[in-house]
């Protein structure tokens, strides 16, 4: 596959509407952000206990046109100056990915300006050649979020092979839930990791499918979390949060560290919201001295629309455009960058 050669950086548009977050960003070249804006929903679905499909989608609806026209006046260019638009089509929630998926469409046919579709899971990978520009493949990637849990091996930009991934929960859904047993408020991810940094680690919760090779499991975890709390209810919320953290933080290094030592690479690449946790980057950095390992800003853990542009730019420098026919696929896999 040819790439591009141009003679100036190209300028790409990026949005993102998967689910709750309302993002565009401007990249000029590999690196160079112009503009990074976030819509967040969090205080929208705190009430309902987590995601309301339709109310994000009108959200999207509300802000997506005004953030666009901030986000041009903050990089002090024009609309016509983008060389593309790059958005997301997909996993997300259907009504939301619409949202952006038909804004971009309008973007590109009143531009004249290609088109690019980009893997929301993709993108969450490429948030890290915006903070590691000199970062190369071949690496190791865990991508960890409320939707994904995977291994993968990234051999090229856009060559994956998916190493394992979750048969049930997704480690960032089995946060969402675990704090919704504790009552802990939404999202759950930030909170259990919050109030477990005082906590006592105590209880032994178990760690599915810790030694079989490199899928997970984390429908059980979250069971047996529910069941302690129902037989030992004088038990501190925070220590059971700790311990719950601890079990799948844990499952999680030990995984991806023995793939990465197995195969002999020394490069791993965090990659999702959970890439934020403050006790994974604490237990992966223990192995410094045998691995590198990468993890973008916190800003970039959780959707953005930077990682789209991002990924969007490896897919224009190869010609890689997509139609006006592009349609959103909610259940969109690793298979298709």
């Amino acid at each position: 596959m040819n790439i591009l050669e141009s003679e100036k950086d190209p300028i790409i548009f990026g949005i993102e509407t998967s689910c709750d977050e309302t993002a565009v960003a401007i990249l000029k070249g590999k690196d160079q952000l112009l503009s990074n804006l976030v819509n967040s929903q969090i205080d929208v679905h705190k009430v309902f206990g987590g995601v309301v499909p339709e109310v994000a989608a009108r959200k999207h609806v509300e802000v997506l046109y005004k953030l666009s026209l901030k986000a041009f006046e903050e990089a002090q260019i024009t609309p016509n100056d983008i060389d593309a638009v790059s958005v997301s089509f997909g996993p997300g929630l259907i009504g939301a990915l619409l949202i952006g998926v038909s804004f971009a469409k309008g973007m590109s046919l009143s531009l004249g300006k290609p088109l690019i579709g980009v893997n929301h899971l993709m993108g969450h990978i490429y948030a890290n050649f915006l903070d590691f520009p000199n970062l190369k493949p071949p690496f190791v990637t865990l991508l960890v979020s409320g939707g994904h849990t995977a291994i993968l091996l990234v051999k090229d930009y856009l060559d994956f092979e998916i190493i394992g991934e979750t048969r049930d929960d997704a480690a960032g859904e089995a946060f969402d839930k675990v704090a919704r047993i504790l009552d802990l408020g939404y999202p759950g991810g930030p909170v259990i990791d919050e109030i477990s940094k005082k906590a006592q680690k105590l209880y032994d919760f178990p760690r599915p499918l810790y030694d079989k090779e490199y899928d997970f499991s984390f429908s059980g975890l979250k069971t047996s979390v529910l069941y302690f709390v129902r037989d030992y209810p004088q038990a501190k919320k925070e220590d059971i949060a700790a311990s719950f953290q601890e079990a799948i933080i844990d499952t999680l290094v030990h995984k991806v560290t023995k793939f990465a030592i197995k195969e002999n690479i020394k490069d791993i690449v965090i990659a999702g919201g959970v890439a934020a946790n403050s006790l994974l980057r604490e237990k992966l950095n223990a192995f410094k001295d045998k691995l590198n390992i990468y993890y973008p800003r916190q800003s970039l853990c959780t959707d953005n629309a930077a990682m789209i542009c991002r990924a969007g730019y490896e897919k224009y420098v190869r010609n890689m455009f997509d139609t006006l026919e592009l349609d959103v696929v909610p259940n969109l896999g690793l298979s298709k960058i």
